[in-house]
């Protein structure tokens, strides 16, 4: 057998990723020494590793500019429609790898490192990743934001530049314990502030009516500073703009006339109005009312609608005067989307400013406000719907009160003469929510408010239109549609998996990379015998790369053969990491009762972060943890199960773990999952799924073929069902001996002998409280668990299903979701058109 490849010369061979030139590398060399000297101020003797990636980021950052600035250059001058993605999360991960890749300068770059003496991936893995979201909704943001500058859209991401991300997670004695996220400590190489475009944000106050209409008076004002990061799409030369609001105290801040003694006191209290892009919230799927939080949200609205409209009057639009005066265009020009109710202030935000500064009347504000506007949902769980108290707007946001109480009249009266005498219906309908305290509904908010409302998978749309917004449906069926969620795979196939890219490229060209569908073409090699083992080889690399990752980490020793079993997402009750857990135990037992017997050996890589005041999921962490204590260092289990709690989950670590996957864990109750991405993420890059028919994994069945995935459990009918007649936990345990003994096993302490009484919660759940029915879907469960050992018994035949997925997934590109929003919301064209290059004579007319 040849001498393996090291991942350094594997890079080198792969043709997608930019030919290096010799010009180039040169350039590149000078460039990092010359950023070395004058940028870091330092020399070779005294620079250390964090030294050489600000080196290497402001040499790759070097070729954006000219990019980035001829990019907005040609917005300028051909005005086309911008569309404004609002959202309080965007979870980029790390930028330098990617920006290399869509710059084609990958090759280049890691030639010139390693001529330089030094190890490109060592000086990859100092970056600290942009933790600036929880999970899908800020993952999906930011592969949105890769497909619209891959797609040549005039897009702008805008949410807040947390100073503190999502917390690191740290295991300690198989417990979460949280630690802030300083991710900012050495600064940020990518971002560039713009205090120039700084603009003031308004709370509290009262509101006054006067001759002159009504006005927003005696404010405190916070204001927000504008921090850019470039977007650059794949190999296009656009460079489109992400751009994140910080506060900033003004100078005045209280240090007003009535304080005129304590200066240092008012100095110190500049804090307060700081606070505000201190830090992201870690809940998913959880509505935390806090008034910090209302305050970010609505922080990030009014500093992007001043930068909207700003940039909508000054724009050239083709005549000469020097500022637009009609806000009739409006919505010909902007296009905003609304990720979640989060940002739904936007709504009526900028119904305030139409209304009360533009001075447009109700009715051509309300026509202009939702056809530029339009939502996403992306949950149907009731404990994640936001509803406000009205205390907290009448004291923070008063004249926005008064506006939303305005809509809600307006609205109420139109139903009221659609359907006479249906007051339930009334009830159902409206944005106030009777009660103690009253609270404004803000997802009836959005969908009032938008000209477009979607779901994020098509059995997640059809719940909203049938259930969460019924009503709202049967008034304007038109306005509902669906958008499968997808994921970029420039960073999620390219940049993790470059082997696998590679033989994909072999056998179909490299086109795919910006058209997925193509992948589809693989299905011509699902029988050649040299293509079934090339995929099988570079999964087992990616594995033993993965495991050596894990075994200096986690100091065990891991078998490459077994089945590398992954389930990696937040923590919480409906994505059932409980019902793993369940199967774990149970062939623990199988193996303790038939120890000579034959079993496909599994190693269980679980991870995912729990939201720090979440009580029950914080248990299942530590049961995890329990249990793999006793499984990892039972002799008499060895190398045939290990279970591995996998620390800190977030992108950079998906990047690692997702390639070297066997198996993918999609196990929510049917009717939960709006979509999930994770699970595209493992179907591209050669892993099965188990799961049930809920979110997109129902569509991923349905490209890749119901039986090249292992689908089990209730469907969404047999849940509703069931939730008509009642779930009776109790009646399983009963019925199922392998169930009780797990149960019985957690309940007396086997996994906590110290203290046995540690699990009662979780037991008490399952049995009494369990919303998510784990117990219902444990024998399909461990049914088809056992398919999937069966299967991996025969190598070829598995890896022959695992073509046919790859083969499947080239629909959960976000290329082919971004231009569906492209056409059928935000009524633009994905374009093709590549803007010449910085050393190219620029096309534009002055």
């Amino acid at each position: 057998m040849s001498a393996p490849v090291s991942d350094y010369e594997k890079r080198k061979q792969i043709s997608v990723r930019g030919i290096a030139g010799l010009g180039d590398v040169a350039e590149i060399k000078k460039s990092f020494n010359r950023h070395l000297h004058f940028t870091l101020v330092k020399d070779r003797n005294v620079a250390t590793p964090r030294d050489y990636y600000f080196a290497l980021a402001h040499t790759v950052r070097d070729h954006l500019v000219g990019r980035w600035i001829r990019t907005q250059q040609y917005y300028y001058e051909k005005d086309p429609k911008r569309v404004h993605y609002l959202s309080l999360e965007f979870y980029m991960g790390r930028t330098l790898q990617n920006t290399m890749i869509n710059l084609g300068l990958q090759n280049a770059c890691d030639e010139a490192i390693y001529q330089l003496g030094l190890d490109i991936e060592e000086l990859e893995e100092i970056e600290e990743d942009a933790g600036l979201g929880n999970g899908g909704l800020g993952r999906l943001a930011a592969c949105f934001l890769d497909s619209m500058a891959s797609l040549g859209l005039a897009a702008y991401g805008y949410g807040i530049r947390y100073e503190f991300g999502i917390f690191n997670q740290k295991i300690r004695n198989g417990w979460q314990v949280e630690e802030a996220d300083d991710w900012l400590r050495y600064g940020n190489p990518w971002e560039k502030a713009r205090p120039e475009y700084m603009l003031p944000v308004h709370f509290y106050g009262r509101v006054e009516t006067t001759v002159d209409g009504v006005k927003w008076v005696d404010t405190q004002v916070v204001l927000a500073m504008p921090y850019d990061t470039p977007v650059p799409g794949f190999k296009n030369n656009t460079v489109n703009t992400m751009r994140l609001w910080s506060a900033k105290a003004p100078n005045d801040f209280n240090l007003q006339e009535f304080n005129v003694g304590d200066y240092i006191e008012a100095v110190l209290d500049r804090n307060l109005a700081e606070n505000i892009s201190r830090v992201l919230y870690p809940n998913d799927n959880f509505f935390e009312g806090k008034e910090l939080r209302l305050k970010q949200e609505y922080f990030v609205v009014a500093a992007t609608l001043q930068d909207i409209i700003r940039r909508f009057k000054s724009s050239k639009f083709g005549c000469r005067d020097p500022v637009r005066t009609s806000f009739e265009a409006f919505p010909e020009k902007v296009a905003i989307q609304l990720n979640d109710t989060h940002p739904a202030l936007a709504i009526p935000e900028l119904m305030r400013i139409l209304v009360d500064v533009e001075k447009l009347n109700w009715e051509k504000a309300w026509e202009v406000t939702r056809q530029t506007c339009a939502y996403t949902n992306h949950t149907v769980l009731p404990e994640a719907l936001e509803r406000w108290p009205i205390y907290l707007f009448e004291k923070l946001l008063p004249r926005h009160l008064q506006i939303i109480y305005e809509i809600n009249h307006l609205h109420l009266q139109r139903i009221a003469a659609l359907f006479p005498g249906d007051t339930d219906r009334l009830r159902r309908m409206s944005l106030i929510e009777e009660g103690d305290p009253k609270r404004i509904n803000m997802a009836h908010l959005c969908v009032l408010g938008s000209h477009a409302v979607n779901g994020v998978a098509r059995i997640h749309s059809d719940i909203v239109k049938n259930t969460v917004f019924k009503d709202f449906y049967e008034v304007e069926p038109e306005k509902f549609q669906n958008k499968t969620n997808g994921i970029t795979p420039r960073r999620w196939l390219l940049l993790c998996n470059p082997g696998l890219a590679d033989i994909i490229a072999e056998k179909i060209g490299d086109d795919y990379m910006t058209d997925l569908f193509q992948l589809r073409k693989l299905l011509d090699f699902v029988d050649d015998e040299a293509f079934i083992r090339d995929i099988a080889n570079v999964k087992q690399e990616n594995k033993q790369k993965f495991a050596t990752y894990l075994e200096k980490e986690y100091e065990v020793k891991i078998n490459y053969d077994s089945i590398f079993d992954i389930h990696v997402k937040r923590i919480h009750e409906y994505k059932r990491q409980l019902l793993n857990v369940l199967h774990i135990i149970t062939f623990y037992n199988r193996i303790k009762k038939n120890p000579s017997k034959h079993f496909v050996p599994r190693t269980v890589i679980i991870g995912g972060k729990a939201a720090p005041g979440y009580h029950m999921a914080k248990l299942i962490i530590k049961l995890i943890t329990a249990v793999g204590l006793v499984v990892n260092n039972d002799p008499v289990v060895g190398d045939r199960l290990k279970v591995i709690y996998l620390e800190n989950y977030r992108v950079s670590l998906a990047e690692k773990v997702i390639p070297a996957a066997d198996l993918s864990e999609q196990i929510s109750t049917a009717g939960t999952e709006a979509s999930g991405t994770g699970n595209m993420k493992f179907m591209l890059n050669g892993a099965l799924t188990i799961g049930t028919m809920d979110g997109a994994n129902v569509e991923m069945a349905e490209e890749a073929g119901e039986e090249n995935l292992f689908i089990f459990g209730m469907r969404v009918e047999d849940v509703d069902a069931m939730d008509r007649t009642g779930y009776n936990a109790r009646e399983y345990y009963e019925r199922l001996p392998e169930l009780r003994q797990v149960i019985d096993q957690i309940q007396t302490g086997y996994f906590s002998p110290t203290e046995p009484e540690l699990f009662k919660d979780v037991v008490n759940m399952l049995m009494n409280h369990d919303r998510f029915k784990v117990f219902a879907d444990y024998e399909a469960y461990l049914v088809c668990q056992d398919r999937v050992s069966e299967l991996y018994k025969n190598p070829k035949e598995w890896t022959r299903v695992v073509i046919r997925n790859i083969a499947g997934s080239g629909k959960f590109s976000s290329d082919r979701t971004i231009s569906e929003y492209a056409r059928d919301i935000w009524g633009v064209e994905p374009s093709d058109v590549k803007i010449p290059p910085p050393n190219e004579p620029s096309v534009f007319t002055h």
